[in-house]
């Protein structure tokens, strides 16, 4: 434990650097309070929700050395799978390139036909991050984490495609925002979306509305003590702001990642990241509810009080996370793969592991009675 006169000398540290950096939190209130005034009052509105869930990585993979396999698994808010794959960092990207078309050319997959919107014929020219294994260097693991939100875009993407019985918002798992295309594509996938959206109308006399709910965001850690500060969302009512796109810019390290359509013409960079206004939204009737940030698709920021409105509906009842929109968490619950599911889907891989060592299989069942971690019985 640290002793008395330690914990005073901290403590006179502490201090001392609160009070040199007070004017830290000055300019931070300076930028947030005109936020204020531009505080609005959600209306809810009847409209269907729906959200679209990948597993997350960390919680679905099938690990025993020296095998490291992951699921890409995509379900909706009404458990309707979209993908379930099996993939492991090993895996030649030229494998996954052929599982995407068929022998024609033409796509059958979700990624395919987005690859082919795009006018790309292999994940390598998709996206930068993902790159053929070399055989003298070690391989890397966090491609399989770009390849499952390249399939997430992919299926969103196609979703669009399909026909709606009624208006509908879909609620996408976090911002609408993504650095691993290469070039501008993904602002050629934005527009494709765009388009999809323009469509339903046109064809169905449909609205679709999309919007992203993240966990975190970087500017609402920056602001969260000023905006309490300030009063900002400190409503007895359901309310939103729209973040000024210089107080996103302000909580990145890349500003890229904050610069939307409306900034290209004063930046003279080009957008390549963004496809999402941000909102910061307070669902709960009291002051100290959570807010949540929301990205709006930009050509739909318009209709922000019609998006925020049918979220509003949705996180009445939200469960267990208050005031959260229910359809996502329903997905989430709907994507994991835990308890019976998760242990079948180990099984497969001694199963696999068994197979593949023909007559020393039985090494492998002395192996799987051996105690991993011996150590850990220093806590029991």
């Amino acid at each position: 434990m640290i002793d008395a006169m330690t914990q005073s000398q901290l403590k006179a540290a502490i201090e001392g650097c609160i009070e040199a950096d007070h004017d830290v939190l000055d300019a931070l209130r300076d930028e947030i309070r005109p936020l204020k005034s531009s505080m609005r009052r959600i209306q809810p509105r009847a409209t269907t929700s729906i959200s679209l869930v990948g597993t997350d990585g960390g919680n679905n993979q099938l690990q025993f050395d020296p095998f490291l396999i992951q699921l890409v698994r995509v379900v909706d808010s009404s458990n309707n799978e979209y993908c379930l794959e099996a993939v492991s960092p090993t895996t030649p990207i030229i494998t996954l390139n052929e599982r995407q078309f068929n022998l024609d050319g033409t796509p059958c997959t979700a990624l395919g036909e987005m690859m082919s919107f795009l006018e790309v014929n292999c994940l390598s020219s998709l996206s930068h991050m993902i790159r053929p294994n070399k055989k003298d260097k070690p391989v890397s693991p966090s491609w399989v984490q770009v390849y499952r939100e390249l399939v997430e875009w992919a299926i969103l993407f196609a979703i669009l495609n399909k026909d709606f019985g009624t208006d509908t918002l879909i609620i996408c798992d976090g911002l609408l925002r993504s650095k691993v295309f290469a070039k501008d594509l993904f602002q050629k996938l934005i527009q494709g979306m765009s388009e999809r959206i323009n469509k339903q109308w046109q064809r169905n006399k449909r609205r679709v509305y999309l919007a992203g709910v993240a966990k975190h965001s970087k500017v609402l850690t920056r602001y969260r003590l000023a905006m309490t500060l300030e009063g900002v969302l400190q409503s007895d009512y359901p309310a939103y702001v729209e973040v000024p796109r210089e107080v996103e810019e302000k909580s990145y390290v890349w500003s890229e990642f904050a610069r939307g359509d409306d900034r290209v013409g004063e930046e003279g960079e080009a957008n390549k990241f963004v496809g999402g206004k941000m909102f910061l939204v307070k669902f709960g009737s009291h002051r100290r509810d959570h807010v949540w940030p929301v990205d709006i698709f930009v050509p739909q920021v318009g209709d922000a009080q019609i998006i925020l409105g049918s979220m509003l509906a949705d996180t009445i009842n939200g469960f267990p996370i208050p005031h959260y929109p229910r359809c996502l968490q329903k997905a989430h619950e709907n994507a994991a793969l835990v308890d019976f599911d998760f242990d079948i889907l180990q099984d497969y891989i001694y199963e696999g592991v068994r197979k593949s060592l023909g007559t020393q299989s039985a090494a492998l069942d002395v192996f799987q009675l051996q105690d991993t971690d011996p150590s850990a019985k220093r806590y029991g």
